[in-house]
Order: C-alpha cells, then structure tokens, then sequence
C-alpha cells in the first residue's frame, strides 16, 4: 500500500489506516477474538497506522492492540493514541502532571516504553492557545515518553491554531464527502506547514457505505442511538453532524458515483485519499471482511474530476447549510 510522511513525526504510514473506537466501546459489542481479528486482517492488507485513545473502551482498544503488537513485532504498525478525555473538560485539568499520568497508562496499555504519536483529544477550544499545554507536551518528548504529539479538533479554527504551532506533528480532523470545509483553508495551510493530516469519520458513521436505511436501528450502546443530537460528546462526530434521514437521502446519491468495481465506502475513502495534503484515513471495521474493503480503497484509481465536482455539488446542495457554519 501507499505510504506517506505523517507530517512532522517524519514517519511513514499507509494511506489507509484502521480507526480502533470500534474495537473499544460505543459501536456495540465486539469480541476480542473479533477486534484481533481485525487488526490481523488490517496488516495483512498493508496497513501500517492504527490510531486509537485511552478513553476507547476504557483502555480496551488500546490494551488489545497492546496485545496484537506483543504477537507481532515485526508487523511495523505506526500507533497514534490520544488523551484528555478522563477527566471533566477543563482547561485547568491539561496539566504536565495529568500527561504524565495519561501518558504511562497508555504505555502500560499498548506495552510500549514511547508512545509513537499522542493527540490531544479533542479538547476545550482555549487549550489550543495554551503555551504551558505545549511546553508540557514538549517535556513529554524531551522525556522520552512519546515520540511527537498532534491534536484531534472539532472545527476548522482549533485545527488552523495547532498547525500555527511549531511542535504539533499532525492533526486529526473529520473529512469526508459530508464535510467539506477543511478543503478550503485546514489542508493548505498543513501541507504549506508540512503538518499532517489525519482525516476521521471518513464514512460519516458509516451512512457513507449506503447500507443504512431510514428504518435501520442502532443498538442503544451505539452513539449512533444515543449522540444524534450531541447528548454526550460533540454532534459532530455521529453521522458528521448531518441529522439521519438527510445522511441516507445523500449517501444514496453518493453510491451513484462510485465507480463500477468498487463500492460506495471504497468510494468515500478513495475521494479523501486524493485529496492534497492528506496523510491517512483511519476507517473503522468491526469485522476482517471490513478492514480488508477499506483497504482495497487504496487501490482504486483517482476518482475523475467529474466525480469530485458531483460531490462537491451534492454538498452544496443537501448538506452545506447544515454542517458548514458549525464545524
């Protein structure tokens, strides 16, 4: 598979990457036996870059890739973690010692002495202007304890303050067919910056692989039952923040652009792949069959300029109004 630089890490990683929130919590049940299973069939497809954080499943993702690297040295997967999700969500709690503290957990969890990535989980928006959140992340590199560090955004404004910073290896932001905006000004100034770019929720919750329908129901563990309208974390990351019936109405039109061989998330993912600046896409999968799709993504030729004015059109049409203003 494609490899690319991930930005300022100076390490590269496969185009297509494996997402773990799936394998953690919030998706609904998946066996161990299932998530290893996954992380098998992801690198045996070629992927390098898994990215998963200590509040997915309580330390559960983490731990089971801990796991699957144990068995599998020699398999060179590139793993970004993040933190900042255990406690109340306060400025006052990004502390040098709250890092230290989060950051050896995840150590303990993936079984590693340096962590290769950690990001910043999607914090309060005034962390980002915070000299003494990134002097505490530098000590975390000088110490040894990560390697390099980026952020995980909401909006298009925390992610053009990050880049602006000199340390920040990387940010990881949604990006795909239902959300636009980061097109306009969040991947010029990375790729100008020589920041990367990791693009998340690429399927919008997986409306994007046009499976679902205006009947589909969600197991009530699933944030995709119980964070439609932003009830526990941001509205944002469930469904893109589109609301469900709008989502299958679009995603129904999107799988009209795929290409023939190729199915409408291959289509989704292959349309972030080629957009400039992109480092990775991290896709979930609850199952091999999924991981091994995903990364056949990588694969597809570029989608031709009459495809990606289509998206661009079904956006503007069914989807801008919602999603633009806010993120």
């Amino acid at each position: 598979m494609e490899q690319r630089v991930l930005g300022r890490t100076g390490r590269p990683v496969s185009v297509v990457g494996l997402g773990t929130w799936q394998l953690g919590a919030d998706w609904g049940d998946v066996r161990e036996s299932d998530a290893l299973a996954v992380l098998e069939a992801s690198v045996e497809a070629g992927v390098t870059f898994f990215d998963t954080a200590d509040v997915y499943g309580d330390g559960r993702s983490e731990r089971l890739i801990g796991r699957f690297l144990k068995e599998r040295p020699d398999s060179g997967v590139f793993v970004a973690t993040k933190f900042g999700r255990r406690v109340e969500q306060r400025p006052a709690n990004y502390t040098l010692d709250n890092f230290r503290l989060w950051a050896d957990r995840s150590r303990e969890n993936l079984g590693t002495d340096q962590l290769d990535l950690v990001q910043l989980h999607c914090p309060p928006t005034p962390v980002y202007s915070s000299d003494e959140v990134f002097d505490a992340l530098d000590t975390l590199v000088a110490e040894e304890r990560i390697g390099a560090y980026g952020v995980s955004v909401e909006t298009c404004s925390e992610a053009l303050t990050a880049i602006a910073r000199p340390g920040v290896a990387s940010v990881q932001i949604i990006l795909n067919a239902f959300r636009l905006k980061p097109l306009e000004q969040v991947l010029p100034a990375a790729l100008q910056a020589g920041v990367g770019i990791i693009a998340r929720v690429p399927l919008a919750s997986g409306l994007l692989s046009g499976r679902y329908t205006a009947q589909t129901r969600f197991a009530p563990e699933d944030h995709r039952t119980y964070n439609r309208q932003g009830e526990a974390f941001d509205q944002g990351e469930t469904f893109s923040g589109v609301d469900y019936a709008t989502g299958v109405e679009a995603a129904a039109e999107f799988g009209g652009l795929a290409p023939e061989g190729a199915t409408a998330a291959q289509t989704a993912l292959r349309w972030i792949i080629q957009q400039p600046g992109v480092s990775t896409v991290i896709p979930g999968a609850r199952n091999p069959a999924q991981a091994r799709d995903n990364a056949r993504a990588a694969d597809l030729a570029p989608l031709p300029a009459s495809t990606l004015a289509a998206v661009r059109e079904l956006y503007d049409t069914r989807l801008r109004e919602q999603v633009h203003p806010r993120w």
